[in-house]
């Protein structure tokens, strides 16, 4: 009735309660906090995974780089960042470059290559090309860039998941610096957290160490903390490549947590970019959700961009 104040007990149930569904196995997405979910090394090829099939649903369209694109062991299959990414539906992805300097690596990629459908499941031909580059990243990112299948429309991807010292920084620098409008080619740099004091002290070719970081100062590294590095890293990134948000995010070692082995650290210009891989992050272990659950948490959902921020570690922007 008019003027009558309502409550819930005027309101009939929607549901009886033995109707109600089971709750999702991963937590709620407004609830959960990022250490809540760690994503362990086991599980770090699925997150960017996770990551990219959330953007290719906002582009429609993109380019996927992968400077050290072998498995990382024998055995890897669910790890292999390449081949998951290759088989994320939807598969709107149209280019990928694929490289390796080791001739078994090399071998299995061109083994996926071969192995891609060429038809998607409702019998529509794929617009899409898969190029495989032997030889060292460093190199061959120049080949990537010149071929001139990216364009400054395209949205552009590169994983660099090296083992510690592989990615020169100059190798940074023309990736961040290749398109001269729109976005920026968004990064995934995994830097080495475990074992770098071992790694700087072993290392004995010190033009190694100088290429990796791009400075002389490199040697400061020895005394600095793992989170000094970490934040120094993040800092350079931002500052000298020019990006609005460096975030760097934890890879731990085993499932319930151990060591931190690797940061993952995501660098873009894009607005929907930290939404994307906040909610990726949260979700590495879980199934892909359905497509139209997708539009509606990442598209219409008001969602707070802040999240808490872990120790030692900067926000989002």
């Amino acid at each position: 009735m008019r003027g009558q104040k309502q409550t819930a007990a005027n309101h009939p149930l929607l549901f009886h309660p033995d109707e109600i569904p089971p709750p999702d196995p991963c937590p709620p997405e407004q609830q959960a906090r990022s250490l809540d979910s760690p994503v362990w090394t086991d599980n770090k090829a699925r997150l960017i995974m996770h990551y990219l099939h959330y953007f290719v649903l906002l582009t429609k369209h993109g380019t996927y780089i992968d400077g050290f694109a072998g498995p990382q062991s024998e055995c890897e299959t669910d790890s292999w960042a390449a081949k998951l990414v290759l088989a994320s539906e939807p598969r709107w992805i149209r280019h990928f470059h694929l490289c390796d300097r080791s001739r078994a690596q090399v071998g299995r990629l061109y083994e996926l290559q071969d192995g891609q459908p060429e038809r998607d499941d409702d019998g529509r031909k794929l617009n899409r090309k898969i190029k495989v580059y032997p030889g060292d990243f460093n190199v061959e990112v120049d080949k990537i860039l010149n071929a001139g299948t990216i364009s400054e429309r395209e949205a552009t991807f590169c994983l660099l998941d090296q083992r510690t010292f592989e990615c020169r920084w100059e190798t940074l620098q023309k990736l961040a610096a290749y398109k001269r409008s729109g976005h920026k080619i968004e990064l995934f740099y995994f830097l080495a957290n475990g074992w770098l004091e071992r790694a700087l002290a072993a290392q004995k070719d010190t033009a190694v160490l100088a290429r990796w970081w791009g400075r002389s100062d490199w040697t400061d590294l020895r005394s600095m903390t793992r989170d000094q590095r970490r934040d120094v890293l993040v800092e350079r990134i931002r500052r000298e490549l020019g990006y609005k948000s460096v975030k760097a995010w934890p890879i731990f070692e085993r499932e319930n947590g151990g060591g931190i082995m690797y940061y993952m650290i995501h660098a873009t210009d894009h607005p929907e970019a930290p939404k994307f891989m906040r909610r990726a992050y949260r979700r590495a272990v879980c199934p892909l959700e359905p497509v139209e659950q997708l539009r509606l948490a990442l598209f219409t959902e008001a969602e707070d961009l802040e999240m808490s921020a872990m120790p030692g570690e900067p926000s989002l922007s």
